[in-house]
């Protein structure tokens, strides 16, 4: 019992429908771990023991998850459990209503016992904040563990969670996915329903599903799914279970490789380990051609949809907390504020001519991969990376450009552990699928898994070092 941490969530799940364990003798196993090793890494600081207790004995054994623990990220308010967004402004909020993908999880056997940690509103790729402070990689603990998703991704990797809640906008999901070793998937816009917000009808975030296999990683994806009125972008899924959707061969592929796309720096060590990794592709059967459609525009572009983004929803708090809120998310808001129309206007003409030149190339391409990470995990003491391959990043997102250019095409995205630096970090690949594509991107991703064998690496004590 006191090892089932260690079992893959679809693993887990499957011991819960059979009866051979309940989801109260599931959360005495996380509560054990999470005390064994949560205190070095800081992945998960709030924790509702008593109110997952109760879900636990009301828990479908029928139901998709049937019982299974999940953490949810504290951009995500969960009703009654305390949700800061990571700000001094929030420290104190108990909402009393939870969103909606939280809703759907517990409606589907998700049993929620934690929330995990992520920087102020989630601006920044680096996970700290002044209410609960720094989460650290556990693979290097003098490191930085990435972020938004950054509590999420380490508790996943030293097992203190089977499966865990993220939200992704430039890359806030996959970046953390890569820099621990888990898989994370952004799904295409709308597939996961959310709200309330203030921008219904904006379509750059998502929620989505992270776990230490692509497997795991579908089946919170069935938990998550579906059409809820009250998200109006929401849509029903085009296949009856992304988790039944593996158990199809994904044939033979045509897979496009870019070390960049075109317009980013990568760290040359992980242009290597990545490319080594999608030349399996090739053993698999498939052809694997090195080719990129023109992200020409995208920075420029995404930079001023996100400061639009940040504006539309935060602009009330700039009024009346400035003094609360950090330099970072500031900067955004006011980007955003002293937009003109014509700049909207013309980036929003970008992204739709990025758009149809991706998904022309698409036409011709099952699979696009490249880097998940342009940069390997840095000391966590600094707020983003300032410099990779000798090109200084004028901006704290600069250097997840190879992560928020795909965002603008709203093509799912998933990351997926593909290798290793040669001093032992974690790196990860990018593989985005075609137009709400996701069951076909999910099995060519566990097809490469299975490959590569890395998943059998999980979960994993944190390496502590000072």
């Amino acid at each position: 019992m006191s090892d089932l941490w260690k079992k893959t969530a679809t693993d887990v799940v499957a011991l819960l429908k059979a009866g051979e364990v309940s989801p109260g003798e599931l959360l005495d196993v996380l509560r054990a771990r999470i005390e064994a090793v949560d205190g070095a890494v800081n992945a998960l600081p709030t924790l509702c023991w008593d109110r997952a207790r109760a879900a636990a004995e009301r828990a479908d054994r029928d139901s998709v998850l049937a019982g299974l623990p999940v953490a949810i990220k504290d951009l995500a308010p969960v009703a009654g459990v305390r949700t800061t967004f990571g700000s001094p402004i929030f420290a104190d909020n108990v909402p009393a209503h939870s969103d909606y993908v939280v809703e759907r999880l517990e409606e589907r056997g998700g049993t929620v016992y934690a929330k995990s940690n992520t920087p102020e509103f989630g601006a920044g790729a680096n996970t700290f904040n002044p209410v609960f402070g720094i989460t650290r990689n556990p693979w290097d603990t003098r490191l930085s563990a990435a972020g938004s998703s950054g509590g999420s991704a380490v508790a996943l990797a030293t097992g203190t969670a089977w499966l865990a809640h993220g939200s992704d906008l430039g890359g806030s999901l996959r970046t953390p996915a890569g820099f621990n070793a888990v898989v994370g998937l952004r799904p295409s816009p709308g597939l996961v329903p959310t709200g309330p917000d203030l921008l219904n009808y904006q379509n750059l975030a998502v929620e989505g599903p992270m776990g230490r296999t692509v497997a795991d990683v579908a089946l919170m994806l069935d938990a998550m799914c579906g059409i809820d009125p009250r998200d109006p972008r929401s849509f029903a899924p085009p296949v009856p279970s992304y988790a039944g959707a593996l158990n199809e061969p994904p044939g033979k592929l045509r897979v496009a490789w870019t070390p960049d796309l075109g317009t980013t720096v990568v760290d040359p060590e992980i242009r290597f380990v990545c490319a080594e990794a999608v030349a399996g592709f090739s053993g698999l059967g498939s052809i694997v051609e090195e080719a990129c459609p023109d992200f020409a525009g995208a920075y420029d572009c995404f930079q001023t949809l996100r400061a639009v983004f940040f504006a539309g929803r935060a602009a009330p708090l700039l009024k009346a907390h400035r003094d609360k809120l950090k330099p970072d998310v500031i900067w955004n808001i006011e980007k955003g504020l002293a937009l003109t129309a014509d700049d909207i206007g013309r980036a929003e003409r970008e992204r739709t001519a990025l758009y149809r030149r991706v998904a022309a190339f698409m036409g011709d391409y099952d699979i696009l991969a490249c880097p998940v990470m342009q940069a390997r995990p840095y000391p966590v003491e600094r707020t983003y990376v300032e410099e990779i391959d000798g090109r200084r990043m004028a901006s704290y997102i600069d250097w997840i450009a190879i992560t928020f250019s795909v965002t603008l095409t709203g093509l799912p995205a998933l990351s997926l552990p593909c290798g290793f630096t040669e001093d032992g970090l974690p790196v990860g690949l990018q593989l985005v699928g075609r137009h709400r594509g996701e069951a076909a991107l999910l099995a060519a991703a566990a097809q490469l898994e299975s490959l590569l064998g890395l998943s059998a690496r999980l979960p994993i004590d944190p390496v502590v070092r000072h």
